[in-house]
């Protein structure tokens, strides 16, 4: 790259763990081939990200910004202000940080920063996680220099010559799962000889895997197998309190895991929502997963992303409507269950990008060397 170092980042996604991590993990590629860049993010005000990224070691301003909800609400009538406020802060940070790129991965904040990017000619690059193009992103795809997609046939959403098929960015540790099962049956405390069963409804939780948990808890008690239960922030009071009557001594109940690289290495068998990140982490992992889709997602993305793998015979679907039925069944069957499980371990790792991360990168460093 022939711009003189060191370089300048901003990088904006947020609301979710979909877009937060993604961030973050190709802050942290940038930084590893440019030690000494500097790197603002720019998130929500009350937001996730707003903890998420300093925990991983960066500076982040926060936007007065929110999303539309789906009733009559006073922030609904607020949102016009919201927009017109955020977008002049952006446009001051862009202006007096003075970012060599400017990097959005989706959510409410990444809007504002990405037009004040693009009417200062700074070089942008949005990254879309997802086969249905997030609002966000569609709003700014026509006007950002590249974008950088996980699925085929994105041209509906995005002009052609502007997107690069690279897959999705993970955390760095998740890349390294294998060869971690010792320490990572160590740290949650198990004993390696038993099954492990991970639960994950997404960095915010699912209410239907979290029931559907509840409902079969004596199940997976009695089975004697060892659980990794992940609830979402918002819901870990109020289920722990319901476990309150339970021997727990198997099962370790947490509102968020940090360690997830521990966490998909000890698990033989995954039940998770289908969100793109999380998909392509299951497929980074190469574990057997049952994946719950949400309901509550534009035009039902979440079910494509799991017939995806479906159709692969790479992992198993459960339709939300059905979990509290069969899901824990469905669980307790595939654990025990070795040549399936086996079979879907090696079918799920074929669709595995790992390269994703430094392939952005790299559209970054072009955009920059432009």
């Amino acid at each position: 790259m022939s711009k003189k170092q060191p370089y300048r980042l901003i990088i904006s996604g947020g609301g979710t763990g979909g877009h937060i991590f993604p961030a973050i993990a190709i802050a942290n590629a940038f930084r590893e081939r440019h030690p000494d860049a500097e790197i603002l993010f720019v998130g929500a005000e009350g937001r996730m990200e707003m903890t998420r990224v300093p925990e991983a070691g960066y500076k982040i301003v926060g936007l007065w910004i929110s999303g539309l909800q789906r009733k009559l609400t006073w922030s609904n009538l607020m949102f016009p202000l919201k927009v017109i406020v955020s977008y002049f802060k952006a446009a001051r940070i862009v202006k007096n940080y003075r970012p060599d790129a400017v990097i959005g991965t989706g959510g409410y904040a990444s809007g504002p920063i990405m037009m004040a990017a693009t009417r200062s000619n700074v070089p942008s690059l949005i990254q879309e996680q997802n086969s249905f193009a997030g609002l966000t992103n569609k709003q700014v795809g026509g006007k950002v220099s590249k974008v950088c997609v996980a699925y085929e046939g994105m041209e509906k959403y995005f002009p052609k010559d502007k997107i690069v098929l690279t897959g999705n960015p993970v955390r760095k540790d998740i890349l390294s799962v294998e060869g971690k099962r010792l320490q990572a049956l160590s740290h949650f405390g198990f004993d390696g000889n038993v099954k492990t069963l991970l639960i994950i409804g997404g960095s915010l939780g699912a209410r239907t895997i979290n029931e559907s948990v509840i409902a079969g808890i004596s199940k997976l008690i009695d089975a004697q197998i060892q659980v990794i239960w992940q609830t979402g922030k918002g819901y870990y009071d109020a289920y722990k309190a319901k476990l309150g009557q339970y021997d727990l001594k198997n099962i370790r109940v947490q509102d968020f895991v940090r360690e997830m690289d521990l966490a998909y290495a000890a698990a033989d068998v995954v039940i998770s929502r289908s969100g793109a990140i999380a998909v392509s982490e299951l497929c980074i992992a190469g574990k057997p997963a049952i994946l719950v889709p949400s309901p509550n997602v534009a035009e039902d993305h979440q079910t494509k992303n799991a017939m995806a793998l479906v159709n692969k015979n790479a992992a198993l679907m459960v339709a939300d409507k059905d979990a509290q039925d069969v899901l824990v069944d469905e669980a307790l069957t595939l654990l025990f269950d070795d040549q399936r499980a086996k079979k879907l371990r090696e079918q799920i790792t074929l669709l595995a990008k790992p390269n994703a991360t430094q392939d952005i990168v790299v559209e970054i460093e072009k955009m920059i060397q432009a």
